[in-house]
């Protein structure tokens, strides 16, 4: 006899030009910090799955890069296929605007979304909004953009609305089994996730430019019952951004492997020894090879 169950499981991915509060709104839903955030383009690199279970669904929400348009190197094309891949596996589509006029950044990704594909417009940021009574005409202009499956207005950094977002999402969510295990909040390994968080220091603390040409490869990761032993390196293009990373007397090293310490401490619940170290490697954003190692599809 076949029990006939209301559970509901699928891949929901969250996409739109990069800064709109992507990760920010993954996090919120998860309630860890899965995904990286900075105010810079570019913090987000990879797909990074966020599982939210409750008891009648599961919500695997996969932040996806901002679609990149000004560069074409390789880290650039492997990014911008890991947000058409998303698209194309996925059951429902979050895609998140700003609480403003819709930009041709927005209009771009709206020729990426999939045909067939139930999209939800989130709107976020509405606490920006100086006229509270703008929203109503602001949502309906926006409607007026694709043929959403429905518009909710949000605020990622406050949790405003965002369980009138999940049920709008859950409405198009197939009826199957838990993809993961219950107490799962992400596909990502321990190990990556300590290499976004090194990252997201560096963007977070150095200047413009910089960020754009490290990234982070983990050379150790040694678990000993609740310690961590991790030794990593910040990847720079250029000598001369090396001593940039390192700072003053080795200040800003030491703030950056700090202040990721903690994260991981807090995520992984149990002690962490970081070793953080800087190296050169030219050209890295275009070598296939190293990108493909640093989990880039």
């Amino acid at each position: 006899m076949n029990v006939v169950t209301d559970l509901k499981s699928g891949y929901v991915a969250i996409v739109g030009r990069p800064n709109v509060g992507k990760s920010t709104l993954l996090n919120r839903l998860v309630g860890e910090k899965i995904s990286i955030v900075s105010r810079k383009a570019q913090t987000t690199r990879h797909r990074v799955a966020g599982i939210l279970t409750e008891a009648d669904a599961q919500y695997v929400f996969v932040d996806t890069p901002g679609f990149q348009t000004k560069h074409a190197s390789a880290l650039n094309r492997a990014m911008n296929r890991g947000v058409t891949q998303a698209l194309a596996d996925v059951d429902v589509v979050v895609f998140v605007v700003e609480a403003k006029a819709f930009s041709a950044q927005d209009r771009a990704v709206i020729r990426l979304l999939p045909e067939g594909k139930p999209v939800i417009l989130a709107v976020n940021k509405t606490d920006m909004l100086k006229e509270k009574n703008s929203l109503l005409p602001l949502l309906a202009g926006f409607s007026k953009e694709y043929p959403f499956a429905a518009i909710v207005p949000v605020c990622a950094t406050r949790g405003n609305q965002l369980q009138d977002l999940l049920a709008e999402v859950r409405k198009y969510l197939p009826h199957d089994e838990l993809l993961f295990a219950e107490d799962d909040i992400t596909d990502k390994s321990e190990r990556f996730l300590a290499a976004e968080y090194i990252r997201e220091k560096v963007f977070r603390l150095i200047g413009d430019e910089l960020p754009y040409a490290t990234t982070v490869e983990i050379e150790k990761f040694e678990i000993d019952g609740a310690l961590r032993r991790i030794s990593a390196a910040i990847v720079v293009d250029r000598a001369a951004h090396k001593g940039i990373v390192i700072g003053k007397g080795g200040e800003m090293l030491k703030r950056i492997a700090s202040e990721a310490r903690q994260d991981m401490e807090r995520l992984f619940d149990g002690k962490v020894f970081l070793e953080v170290f800087v190296k050169v490697k030219s050209g890295w954003s275009d070598d296939e090879r190293l990108l493909k190692s640093l989990g880039y599809e």
